[in-house]
This record gives C-alpha cells, structure tokens and sequence, in this order.
C-alpha cells in the first residue's frame, strides 16, 4: 500500500492491508456500512488467525520452498492438521469465526482459491485437496458467489504468476492444465443449509457472478 500523496510506502503485508482497506477508507467506499472486522468476534478471528496463518497461508510456502526433506515433513504434517481443522470447523459453522464474513474468511478464502491449481502440484501440498472435501468446496462456492467476488478472481493470472516466477521450481515456465477449479466454484453451494444467512452484500440464488476475466483484488493477496 503506496500514499502517493507521502510518496511513503504504508505496508507491504497482506493482512494489515485488508483491516486498512476495511475501516481507513469509509469516507471513499461505496458501502461504508460493511464491516469486515466486527468487534464482538475480533477475539475469534484473532484465535483463528494465529493458527491458519502460519500452518496453511504460509504453511503452503513452507512446503514449496523447504530445502530439506525434514522441514517439508514438519510443514506438510502441520499443513495437513490445519486443513483437517479448518475443514471440521466450516463443518459447523458457516464462516471460519463464526456465523459472520470477515477478514479472516478473505485470508483463508485466498489461499484455498489456489490450493488445488497451483499448491497441490507447485508446492507439494498434495495430502489434501478442496475439490475432494465437500465442506471446503462448498465453503468457496459460497464466498465465489457473493457479489463482486468473482470478478476479482483471475485463475489465469494466477497460474501464470505462480509457475513462471521461479525458475528453481519450474526451469521452463510449463503452466499445468489443472482440474478447472473455477468453474466448480460456479456451482451451487450448500452453505444454506446452514441456516445462517448469507451477507447482505451477498447476490441472490438466481443472480449471475459477474465475469471472472477483470483484473484481480482478493487474488492478489
């Protein structure tokens, strides 16, 4: 985050971006009434986020760039772990901290959008999958078909950032067809049944996503 106005850099860390983005900018916003970071499950979303940070956001790189067989074990078993908890959470409830979007669905959502394109192949997290869990799958639909989600969401771009930016990992920049994640996310969600209703910036059932093709926000975090 750059202040042109300054000329000074503000951050260069993702997860102080977002909480920026959420409360620093509401004279600007469009919806200055939504707020992803609501006061009475701070404390939850701090609790989550201490554990999916380090063991599923970074614990991905910690997988893909270990030098060591035995620090890819540590990563891959506590990566393992934390994908087995969120998934048994979301099992209960239908947002990581509660019955509430937050910051803390973006930074999960974020990294789940990647996991089976690029994580399970690049970085060797091949001991779990989203498309094989239906809690998880379902859980992105869900967060893929709010409004204005989709259009931020550019596998494409993705792909292409991941695979042709390491030349120790991928020497001749072959992009991997892979299983077409986002036009699963597309399909009809389950989280209904939850009986938690969904955002209220969230689309209706029968409207459509907009076009996935834009240029990208949450993707590039």
């Amino acid at each position: 985050l750059f202040d042109k106005w300054s000329q000074t850099i503000v951050s260069n860390e993702s997860s102080e971006i977002i909480q920026m983005l959420n409360s620093e900018f509401d004279e600007y916003a469009t919806s200055p009434d939504i707020d992803l970071e609501p006061k009475d499950l701070r404390e939850a979303m701090q609790s989550v986020d201490s554990w999916i940070y380090p063991n599923l956001n970074n614990g991905v790189y910690r997988c893909g760039f270990a030098q060591t067989q035995e620090a890819y074990d540590v990563a891959i078993d506590e990566l393992t772990a934390a994908f087995d908890r969120v998934e048994d959470i979301l099992s209960r409830q239908r947002f990581i901290a509660g019955d509430q979007f937050t910051l803390s669905d973006i930074r999960l959502f974020v990294t789940l959008l990647r996991f089976d394109e690029v994580y399970v192949v690049y970085f060797k997290t091949n001991t779990r999958s989203v498309a094989n869990s239906a809690v998880l799958m379902n859980y992105c639909r869900d967060i893929y078909q709010m409004a204005r989600v989709a259009e931020t969401v550019d596998m494409h771009q993705i792909k292409e950032h991941y695979f042709c930016s390491h030349p120790d990992l991928n020497k001749l920049s072959i992009v991997p067809r892979g299983p077409n994640f986002e036009r699963m996310l597309k399909e009809r969600h389950n989280r209904d049944d939850l009986g938690i209703k969904r955002p209220k910036f969230s689309v209706s059932d029968d409207e459509k996503s907009p076009p996935p093709s834009e240029a990208s926000v949450l993707s590039s975090i």
